[in-house]
């Protein structure tokens, strides 16, 4: 393995995370972030190089670049931050993953697919629990019904959000419920709702603006694609919300005063909930003819599953696997790809009647 790799956003929940674990497998990432102060924290005790830069400084950001085989960026919200570091990317000639989970991001990365081929870099979105598991299992479940036209994904076991996730959750409110429709993303007038058993007992689901929507596409080509997170109180208040609220909530002074009530929460979950958590993927293909394919995966917690599959594409990126241009994770290594860690077990689930 040669090369050195960035980790930007090492001050927030996952970037600290994906700092401490490059620590334990014997990684050397140059941290970096906008606070001075903060990023000095994390990186001293880790004994980790690390450069102060914020992104809107155009010049000292490809400065910091100069030397880097890869960026790993995990600043959110990523509406906002992606942009100026995938430029600062291309300019420099350096491969970018990121842990977004952003639909609006995920198609801004597949339009610079021309631009990043031309440079030589791999510009691969979503290398953390959005969308390396369920990208695999949409691969997984395309490969063995080739004819697929539908494809639906679920995700259950999410209890606890870092205040990023929670920040980009608030930022969709405004934009409904989108899903593919005939290769196109779509907003849906309706939130679609069913019922999915993600290994005990079927669960109420609601159809949510997940990055799959995005990347799945990419990966497999089905026109039609949904995806669904298993129901919670949270996320069926707001769904239910009336479009006035809707509106109401994406003006930018409601946005701010949410914003700053995320502020006040936990940073994330804490070691115990994350070493205790797990969570479940539920991927279906169906063709016009109404033959369907279905199978489970059973990860670890989100945010470790992140550090864990971000480091190892850093680490096979560091290894010459990248291919140039725009990439998904299961496009480059394959659906099998998540098998590979430590806690993910996948399930053929026998045909069954939705």
């Amino acid at each position: 393995m040669t090369g050195q790799f960035l980790i930007y956003g090492a001050t927030g929940y996952t970037g600290k995370l994906m700092a401490r674990m490059a620590k334990k497998q014997g990684l050397h990432p140059v941290l970096s972030g906008r606070n001075a102060k903060t990023l000095k924290a994390v990186a001293e005790p880790l004994g980790f190089e690390y450069k102060v830069v914020d992104l809107a400084e155009k010049t000292l950001l490809d400065r910091t670049l100069t030397d880097m085989t890869c960026v790993l960026h995990a600043a959110g919200p990523f509406s906002t931050t992606a942009r100026p570091m995938l430029e600062a990317c291309i300019r420099a000639g350096v491969h970018y993953l990121d842990i977004t989970g952003e639909i609006d991001v995920f198609e801004a990365c597949a339009a610079r697919d021309r631009d990043a081929q031309k440079r030589g870099i791999m510009v691969m979105p979503g290398v953390g629990f959005d969308v390396v598991p369920s990208d695999c299992m949409a691969a997984y479940v395309r490969e063995r019904l080739p004819d697929a036209t539908q494809l639906t994904l679920a995700i259950g076991g999410l209890n606890s959000t870092s205040r990023g996730t929670a920040k980009t959750a608030i930022e969709w409110i405004g934009r409904g419920t989108r899903a593919r429709r005939n290769s196109k993303i779509v907003s849906l007038e309706d939130t679609p709702m069913r019922e999915i058993d993600f290994g005990d007992g079927p669960k109420r689901s609601i159809a949510v603006s997940w990055g799959d929507v995005s990347t799945a596409y990419y990966t497999t080509g089905i026109p039609d694609i949904t995806v669904f997170f298993e129901a919670s109180p949270k996320i069926e208040s707001l769904t239910n919300l009336s479009g006035f609220m809707k509106w109401l909530l994406a003006l930018e002074p409601a946005q701010a005063l949410l914003k700053t009530f995320i502020d006040l929460q936990p940073e994330g979950p804490t070691d115990a909930e994350r070493q205790s958590g797990s969570a479940c993927i539920y991927a279906e293909a169906e063709n016009d003819r109404g033959d369907r394919i279905s199978a489970l995966l059973s990860t670890p917690e989100g945010y470790t599953l992140t550090c864990m599959t971000g480091l190892e594409i850093v680490r096979r990126v560091l290894d010459g696997q990248a291919i140039s241009g725009f990439q998904t994770p299961a496009n480059v290594f394959g659906p099998d790809f998540i098998l590979g860690f430590e806690g993910c077990t996948r399930t053929d689930i026998p045909s069954q009647s939705l």
